[in-house]
């Protein structure tokens, strides 16, 4: 199977979780024996080399109508591109709708990936953005041949399943092999690490703060922060780490007991998720704690995974059990066994098989 996956708008980097799982999944495809290259439509705010491997289409941003100019102009040089590759299948990341994308349904079938309920997430880009988006994300959905959803939550949204489309829902997964499991930690004082990125509020780092100054005898490492201005002076019991690259994150993974996942995806109304970075500490062996429920790991319960409620008063109801947690953890290590179902080669078998279902389904109907 010939296969063009598609990244609408942002740059898809080495070190991202985003960048990391979209080069993975290519990896396994072509792994596979299918013929998969990444058509990358992208404003110019990294550099090359740090982008993963793809046939990039860059635009320049400046005021808002220019950079829609270049946009458009970079989508149409895409899609001619697609076009000359003939692929059996397009995947398409859900981004918000380009001028010409939908021109993508022509080429091939359309299989589109939701990651997030883009109606309240997209809110935090600014009015225009988000009323854009409202008006135009049927482009894409009234036309796709199917969606891959990473949770229950969203197949079953009403922002999705109107369109009444085949779903399968595969969570986000990682390559564990990739990833050896860290010796555990000797901390007396246990230590709990946090990666995110500035501006995503749903990753609720405010209420590490909070946590770090109602429990001070833990200590909590933040990764991806160089500062926090708004909450100075931080508690003692806070190192940030600024943005760090897998090989040096991975050094104060190894120094922690505990790593923390996103505390508030109550404020883009979401319930469920299976976030990138959460199952790359899992994978090194570190014990969780979570606000939601994640989609590979609600069936059962686990002795290395704390859930605490999806709520905004969560830390101040809850930071004890995450105290406790953290003092029982010391010195343990999540086993691989017990997370074999994150592994995304299972997950990209069954994209495939979906993937066909797609096509079978098509040639019936033809």
């Amino acid at each position: 199977m010939r296969i063009a996956y598609v990244s609408l708008h942002w740059a898809r980097t080495k070190n991202s979780g985003v960048g990391k799982k979209i080069q993975s999944q290519v990896k396994i495809w072509k792994e596979m024996g299918h013929e998969a290259r990444l058509f990358m439509h992208t404003s110019q705010h990294e550099p090359p080399s740090e982008l993963i491997e793809a046939e990039i289409f860059p635009y320049q941003t400046k005021n808002k109508f220019q950079t829609e100019v270049n946009r458009i102009r970079a989508a149409k040089q895409m899609v001619k591109s697609i076009e000359a590759f003939k692929p059996d299948i397009i995947y398409l990341r859900y981004g918000i709708y380009v001028y010409p994308a939908h021109q993508l349904m022509r080429i091939a079938l359309v299989v589109e990936e939701i990651n997030t309920n883009d109606l309240t997430q997209h809110e935090g880009l600014g009015g225009i953005y988000s009323l854009y988006n409202r008006l135009t994300r049927g482009i894409f959905l009234r036309r796709v041949a199917g969606l891959v959803t990473v949770s229950q939550e969203l197949a079953v949204s009403s922002a999705f399943a109107k369109y009444q489309k085949p779903t399968c829902v595969i969570a986000n997964g990682i390559e564990l092999e990739a990833l050896p499991t860290l010796p555990p930690a000797s901390n007396k004082i246990p230590r709990l690490a946090f990666i995110g990125s500035p501006d995503n509020h749903w990753h609720g780092v405010d209420k590490l703060i909070l946590l770090a100054n109602l429990a001070p005898d833990i200590h909590i490492d933040i990764i991806g922060y160089n500062q926090l201005p708004q909450y100075l002076p931080l508690p003692n019991n806070i190192t940030l780490h600024g943005y760090l690259t897998l090989e040096q994150y991975k050094k104060t993974l190894a120094m922690a007991d505990v790593a923390i996942s996103s505390l508030a995806l109550h404020r883009v109304k979401l319930e469920e998720a299976s976030p990138l970075k959460s199952r790359e500490c899992l994978a090194f062996g570190l014990p969780l704690i979570t606000a939601y429920d994640d989609t590979d790991l609600t069936t059962q319960e686990h002795d290395f995974l704390l859930k605490i409620p999806n709520k905004e008063d969560n830390i101040q109801t809850h930071f004890s059990s995450i105290r406790d947690f953290a003092y029982r953890m010391r010195g343990y290590r999540v086993e691989r066994k017990q997370i074999v179902q994150l592994d995304q080669k299972s997950k990209e078998l069954r994209r495939f098989s979906f993937f066909h279902e797609i096509l079978e389904k098509n040639k019936t109907l033809n």
